[in-house]
């Protein structure tokens, strides 16, 4: 009876190790391990679903990142742009490169902006020059037809 007790012990341990990794891997691996699961062995797949959902897993947390580009930055920031190390002199270079690059950023993203913008204004002037070029054909042989020879 003592061999059974460990072996249920060895797995539950491996179990919660699996667990507590999946975990700090966040949800996206616990979801990577469902699919992997439904594809090689289904019922596999289905139960770690049911355990997913059961856990709230499936459901809990939120997405550090929902907002848009700002808040990704500002999360970004918050986990690793500003921490200091204690030598000052690299703080303030970190930070002066940090805050070029970010400018840098927003000016290449403008520029980007005004290339779609540019590109759409061309698009359409060339699509009404060809629509009144078309009109004007269409009223050249009207004009054709309607003249008696």
């Amino acid at each position: 009876m003592g061999h059974r007790d460990t072996r249920t012990e060895g797995l539950y341990r491996w179990f919660t190790r699996a667990e507590n990794w999946l975990d700090e891997r966040g949800k996206g691996a616990w979801i990577a391990l469902m699919i992997l699961g439904f594809v090689f062995v289904w019922p596999l797949g289905l139960a770690l679903l049911a355990y997913m959902i059961w856990s709230k897993r499936m459901f809990s947390g939120s997405c550090a990142f929902r907002g848009g580009l700002q808040s990704h930055r500002r999360a970004w920031k918050a986990r690793q742009g500003f921490n200091s190390t204690g030598n000052t002199a690299f703080d303030s270079y970190k930070a002066d490169t940090l805050r070029r690059l970010e400018e840098e950023q927003e000016a290449f993203e403008a520029f980007l902006q005004r290339l779609r913008d540019a590109k759409d204004k061309s698009e359409f002037d060339a699509f009404m020059e060809d629509r009144a070029a078309r009109a004007r054909a269409k009223a050249d042989s009207v004009d054709d037809d309607a003249t008696p020879a």
